[in-house]
């Protein structure tokens, strides 16, 4: 079967280029199409390429080209996407520069603020609860994420990056391990309902994040792109609870710390969550007809 490839982009010298597959449109699927662009210019790997429809409607890699309605007579447009970074890559690099980051601010003191001090209780507990976030995060991102997308253009990784490593990181780590929340100092001092409250209320967002992550994993096969709809723990109220425990435990840092910094970068990362989780709750609507009408975004009846 012949296929013509042409480029979204009008000054291309390299298409529209025609490709004889070995197969019909019964047996082959836009993969084929991925795999033979690949041979021909090996620098368009098929993670780097975005096929579409004259009409910019992607095409699926799984569906047979009768399926998606292409015949020979049938043009495909070919987008090159850039050089592309595993998502799995992207998050070990992102959670990784809170981790490199915190025991850097944490340990260096003298260093970094050029005085001796102590660390008051809520600095330290504090810092072991930062660095087991992060390190549960690349846990999670090893073992437990089963991603939808193999990879996302390179350049992302730097702007992903920013916003743990400066936010999170650097911006964190600054202002709350500093001698003014230091031992002895009146804005360190936290009664125990105050401090191992806000432990409490962490650890129970981090475990029920971790359980909704575990709930999404098992409804992926390995190696496969199947989506199908969460039900159990925290998904009766709301279509992404791990964004919601997230939030709460971010919150509980935000309580403890009292710290502008770390209300700043739950403010963030909130709002960048709801953003997710309004975009997935709409797509789990329209994929799905019997989806619970119940159900939230992200904030139980709310939104």
């Amino acid at each position: 079967m012949k296929v013509t490839v042409a480029s979204r982009n009008p000054k291309s010298s390299k298409f529209p280029i025609t490709l004889e597959l070995p197969g019909t449109a019964e047996t082959l699927h836009t993969a084929d199409i991925n795999k033979a662009l690949a041979a021909k210019f090996p620098v368009y790997y098929p993670e780097r390429q975005r096929l579409t429809t004259s009409d910019k409607k992607p095409l699926d890699a799984g569906k047979t080209l009768q399926e998606l309605g292409i015949d020979e007579s049938t043009p495909i447009y070919f987008k090159d996407l850039g050089p592309q970074i595993g998502w799995r890559t992207v998050f070990l690099i992102e959670y990784a520069g809170p981790l490199f980051i915190h025991p850097i601010f944490y340990y260096g003191s003298k260093l970094i603020y050029g005085a001796n001090m102590t660390h008051s209780p809520m600095q330290t507990w504090t810092y072991y609860l930062v660095m087991l976030h992060f390190l549960k995060r690349e846990l999670e991102t090893a073992f437990v994420h089963r991603f939808s997308h193999g990879t996302m253009p390179f350049r992302n990784v730097f702007k992903n990056s920013a916003h743990y490593w400066l936010l999170s990181g650097v911006n964190l780590a600054f202002w709350v391990y500093g001698p003014w929340f230091s031992q002895g100092r009146n804005a360190a001092v936290r009664n125990d309902v105050w401090l191992f409250g806000s432990i409490a209320v962490w650890a129970w967002a981090e475990i029920s994040n971790l359980i909704t992550h575990v709930t999404l994993r098992n409804l992926r096969p390995p190696g496969t792109r199947v989506r199908a709809i969460p039900y159990g723990y925290g998904f009766d109220l709301v279509s992404c609870p791990n964004y919601l425990f997230e939030f709460i435990a971010w919150t509980a840092i935000c309580f403890l710390t009292t710290s502008w910094s770390a209300f700043l970068f739950n403010i963030v990362a909130t709002g960048q969550m709801y953003v997710w989780a309004v975009k997935k709750h709409k797509n789990y609507r329209k994929e799905f007809k019997e989806y619970p009408r119940n159900r939230k975004a992200m904030f139980p009846f709310i939104a």
